[in-house]
């Protein structure tokens, strides 16, 4: 019996913020695989390595959590007044599909970085020495991300002093502003309430803040449901019995965001929408060691992702934080002490992050005009990745 050999793809592995993904250019990947469908679905579960049953991604670039089973294809702007489009796939790790449905605010730090190197920029919008201003339309949820990256003697600087607690070495600043963050169509608060009590059969009902921005997330009250909001990942996911509790609010709350008709269709939502839970601040110690104090912060914010929870913070979710601390009245607005506020400081698994947001109130529906945060990125590796010329239809 003989076998296709293997085929090159051109990609460069990339971290960006907490996570780390394979980026690649629409116009390098196999002609097939240049559309949505099942060609590039397929394409991509092999170069990350899912579906293992085992959770590992041994055979693939994936590193076995929801930080690490990323894809990203970048493409000539669809949209005027923008330098790329970026799509992100969430590769799920032991199940057979590739989750579209939302954006990964982490990697974004690294998609205006590609994009420079890609030849997307325009080469008179790039100083010799500066900051380069690189408009993204992201493709998944079709809202403006703004990325500020530093430029040193005409190429990319990702080298430098700003510290990302979850990201272990300094990089250079990236700035990123997501513009109208606002997921998708519809409200920001797609029941029409700040707070609603959401019925989640074998829990109770919970008080919930269930918000469309950045990506859809639900913020519950930590003692709500036992916890402190100072959990590390260990005294979460070795549980298997909190992980089917979260999971089941997970399916109830997207079904009454109307994101869902019916809680069965969760298991093929995995990437969205998020479930997180707020805190009051106290003193706690982060995964790394770090001592955080309750002055250094305004809330704790624990979240899930893909069934477990974050070593650090989505990006994405960041965005929802910083939203919702702005809206008087959510309960990551009351965890944060209440009142106006335009930044928030949150305390997460492995430290601290500020980010800021904007909203308003317009003829009685909240909006948010933007969010801003410093992430960092660095290309890993780059080259070529090798995929079995028969893991995909062609």
């Amino acid at each position: 019996m003989t076998h296709a050999p293997q085929i090159k793809v051109p990609a460069t592995y990339m971290r960006g913020g907490t996570s780390k993904g394979v980026f690649f250019r629409l116009q390098d990947l196999p002609e097939a695989a240049r559309v949505p469908g099942e060609a590039r679905d397929k394409l991509l579960l092999r170069v990350i390595g899912s579906p293992d049953p085992y959770q590992k991604q041994t055979d693939g670039m994936g590193g076995a959590t929801s930080s690490t089973s990323k894809t990203v294809i970048l493409a000539a702007p669809t949209q005027p007044d923008h330098d790329v489009d970026y799509l992100f796939g969430q590769v799920s790790i032991d199940k057979p599909f590739v989750d579209w449905s939302g954006n990964c605010g982490n990697l974004t730090a690294a998609v205006g970085a590609f994009a420079i190197n890609g030849g997307f920029v325009a080469k008179e919008r790039i100083p010799e020495n500066g900051i380069c201003t690189v408009r993204i339309w992201q493709a998944n949820i079709r809202k403006t991300i703004v990325a500020h990256v530093p430029i040193t003697n005409g190429e990319v600087q990702e080298t430098g002093d700003f510290e990302l607690d979850g990201v272990t070495f300094p990089a250079a600043e990236v700035q990123i502003e997501f513009m109208d963050p606002a997921d998708g169509e519809g409200a920001m608060f797609p029941t029409g309430n700040v707070v609603d009590d959401l019925d989640v059969p074998g829990v109770g009902t919970l008080k919930a803040t269930m918000i469309n921005a950045g990506i859809p997330t639900i913020f519950i009250n930590a003692e709500d449901i036992g916890y402190k909001g100072t959990e590390l990942q260990d005294d979460i996911n070795s549980d298997p019995k909190a992980l089917e509790m979260f999971e089941t609010i997970r399916a109830h709350g997207a079904v009454k965001m109307g994101l869902i008709q019916d809680i069965s269709e969760a298991a093929n939502r995995q990437h969205t929408p998020k479930v997180a839970f707020v805190a009051k601040p106290v003193d706690y110690v982060a995964s790394s060691g770090k001592q955080i104090t309750a002055s250094d912060i305004d809330v704790l914010v624990r979240a899930l992702s893909m069934g477990k929870l974050h070593h650090a913070m989505m990006g994405t979710a960041a965005v929802a934080i910083a939203t919702a601390s702005a809206v008087p009245g959510t309960l990551v607005n009351l965890a944060a002490g209440g009142g106006d506020r335009t930044h928030v400081t949150f305390g997460h698994p492995s430290g601290t992050l500020r980010v800021g947001a904007e909203a308003k109130e317009v003829n009685g529906q909240w909006t948010a005009t933007k969010a801003i945060m410093s992430r960092s990125a660095r290309i890993l590796m780059e080259g070529w990745v090798r995929v079995p010329g028969d893991s995909f239809p062609g």
